[in-house]
């Protein structure tokens, strides 16, 4: 029983290894941006894009890394070729402003709605004045007259 699990353990860990062999072309050019017309390399047409599209390939074929391929094209065309910015640096930033926004704002909105829903009552409508005796007594016979 012990071999058994110790087996199954070994496939377990070994499938990521072994299916991590070479790198998918289709895969680094969701990776990357075509520099003439700014949409991924895999729904580009472009000249530039299909040369890059070949480079890629050629990379593959002599065994580089998905890693060495993203940053031989960086080298080459700066990092405004990958779809997504880096996650470290400066590039960082891209990540945290938005995130870091939101959550404020959440927290915000959070904070002002318990502040709006627990705010005490102001004062009251303000009492009506007390008619003088004389306009009272008009009115009530112009009412009686008006209704009949």
């Amino acid at each position: 029983m012990r071999l058994v699990a110790l087996a199954i353990a070994a496939l377990v860990l070994a499938a990521p290894a072994l299916a991590g062999g070479r790198p998918s072309a289709a895969a680094i050019e969701t990776k990357l941006v075509c520099p003439v017309c700014h949409e991924t390399l895999d729904q580009s047409t472009s000249l530039q894009a299909q040369e890059m599209k070949v480079e890629i390939r050629k990379r593959i074929a002599q065994g580089w890394t998905e890693k060495q391929i993203l940053d031989e094209m960086v080298a080459n065309f700066g990092p405004g070729v990958l779809s997504t910015p880096s996650k470290h640096g400066f590039d960082l930033l891209a990540w945290v402003l938005p995130i870091g926004s939101a959550m404020a704002g959440v927290v915000v909105l959070g904070f002002g709605a318990r502040y709006w829903t627990r705010a005490p009552a102001g004062p009251g409508p303000p009492e009506p004045a007390a008619l003088d005796p004389e306009i009272e007594r008009r009115i009530d016979e112009e009412l009686e007259r008006f209704d009949g």
